[in-house]
């Protein structure tokens, strides 16, 4: 029989992040887990309770990062700071697939699971509040739009995040023409 190995915690969410993009919250399971860590259940429980636990924290993980990275750039000027965080986002595409599983995590499983799942809340808020604020801020400096309001604008712009990448450009290359396409339509200038 081969030797387990030991893991680390980044390890164990890291694997946990890719099972859960695969597989799905329904998918996930501790046996799937430490397959792919090639290390021994017992491991995985001296970081967390259960599946919950993981998943929560792995979702959190993943929204400290998106929050630091968005608040690394709130105080550039607004459309540098909304082409940036484009970049973020893209970059980020699985957050958005990772996120899904929210609403299936058990908040009775476990006390750490629901704190993880209130910041989860508490992150989305804060992500929200600082784009409206650089809409806000581009749109008082005539940068963006008067005439059309906010929310469609933003909309389009969070819309944009999804168009497929069939030329599979760079995430910086590939939000440069969302970016442009957004700002400017189709219009020829």
């Amino acid at each position: 029989m081969a030797r387990q190995r030991a893991f680390t915690k980044t390890e164990l969410l890291d694997a946990t992040e890719e099972l859960l993009l695969e597989r799905g919250y329904d998918g996930f399971h501790l046996k799937a887990l430490s397959e792919k860590l090639n290390g021994a259940r017992s491991t995985i429980y001296e970081y967390f309770s259960n599946k919950d636990e993981i998943v929560a924290a792995c979702m959190r993980r993943t929204m400290e990062q998106m929050l630091a990275a968005c608040t690394a750039i709130e105080n550039l000027p607004p459309m540098l700071a909304l082409k940036k965080t484009l970049v973020i986002f893209l970059e980020q595409a699985h957050f958005h697939k990772l996120m899904l599983a929210a609403p299936k995590v058990d908040q009775t499983a476990s006390e750490k699971a629901k704190v993880d799942l209130l910041y989860l809340d508490q992150g989305h808020m804060e992500l929200k509040a600082q784009l409206m604020a650089l809409f806000e801020k581009a749109k008082q400096e005539g940068l963006i739009r008067a005439d059309i309001p906010l929310p469609v604008i933003v909309a389009v712009f969070f819309h944009a995040i999804e168009t497929p990448n069939w030329l599979e450009l760079p995430a910086e290359q590939w939000a440069e023409m969302l970016f442009k396409l957004w700002l400017d339509g189709g219009n020829r200038e």
